[in-house]
């Protein structure tokens, strides 16, 4: 089965950090931009960032620019969103996906290109 398994959620206080792995199995990763984003209860899935299938572009939600952080490694077929000066509206669970259709060096910032949903990590920001 093709599909991502996202860890390294947990509890953390406000200002700390998290680092997020999300490891690829039965996928060509290193053929695919990747993106993550994240769902928190009651709300919509919302696009987080995205790093390019040649690691030279990456972009990032205005809400955590400046605080997160993306990248790969494609020997490890692994993508990393390292996450810092975490709020408590940073609570959610986090998704990554492959970004199929995007080229070399472009990554996608909707859900459109993206496929092979892994089935989270919840992250959750709280005294």
């Amino acid at each position: 089965q093709s599909q991502f398994v996202e860890s390294g959620g947990g509890l953390v206080q406000p200002g700390g950090s998290l680092r997020l792995s999300c490891v690829a199995s039965g996928i060509n990763f290193h053929h695919y931009g990747t993106g993550w984003f994240r769902q928190a209860p009651g709300k919509e899935r919302e696009w987080v960032s995205c790093i390019s299938r040649n690691s030279g572009v990456t972009n990032f939600a205005d809400s955590v620019k400046g605080r997160f952080a993306i990248s790969r490694d494609d020997a490890k077929k692994t993508v990393y969103l390292e996450m810092n000066r975490l709020k408590p509206e940073d609570t959610a669970r986090y998704y990554c996906a492959a970004d199929i259709v995007s080229d070399e060096d472009e990554c996608g910032m909707t859900s459109y290109p993206y496929t092979f949903w892994g089935q989270g990590t919840q992250v959750t920001v709280s005294e």
